[in-house]
């Protein structure tokens, strides 16, 4: 091999090392119950805990549509209005609560609830995009926690902000699937 191939094959190399650290990512993900076809899932309002305006409604749309690919057919959404925010709405806790009640009587068996702690570009030169999301399964009929996933992630600084967050969403909730 010339030593120029070597040196242009070092050069690559780092390129790629510093790329990979460019996109990093962290998650933490619990294996996931098992799902029956039959079985009601209810999204429930995703709380959002960032300065972006409608975050949690946005990671909320992304995840039922990346729950539907996987063939959670009998998803159902809280009827929440668009307008309000939870984070200016008052209290997310109590915005929960009231959406588990409506899960109970629509007759889901579990509800996706969650939140949303990061959701922007980061302000610099190259302006990354930065995503943090939590996600909580839980039983309707006892409100027990059965799965849990949090996760983060930044992208490049041309990736797209709805990119990076669907590329996480969908890495948090691969163990969850339909029998």
């Amino acid at each position: 091999m010339k030593v120029s191939n070597i040196k242009h094959a070092k050069l690559w190399t780092a390129l790629a090392a510093l790329g990979l650290l460019g996109a990093c990512s962290t998650v933490d993900v619990s294996s996931g119950p098992g799902f029956a076809a039959a079985d009601g899932l209810a999204v429930l309002p995703i709380a959002n805990y960032t300065e972006t305006p409608e975050a949690g409604q946005r990671v909320r749309s992304i995840t039922q549509s990346l729950l539907y690919q996987k063939g959670f057919t009998n998803l159902q959404s809280y009827p929440q209005d668009e307008t309000t925010d939870l984070l200016m709405a008052g209290s997310a806790d109590r915005m929960q609560q009231q959406a588990l009640e409506w899960a109970r009587s629509s007759g889901a068996r579990y509800a996706l609830t969650g939140s949303v702690q990061e959701w922007r570009y980061k302000v610099g030169l190259d302006g990354e995009p930065a995503v943090g999301v939590t996600f909580h399964l839980v039983d309707v009929s006892n409100a027990a926690v059965v799965w849990s996933a949090t996760g983060s992630r930044s992208g490049w600084s041309r990736s797209s902000l709805a990119g990076v967050g669907q590329t996480l969403i969908k890495e948090m909730l691969d163990p969850l699937s339909v029998k």
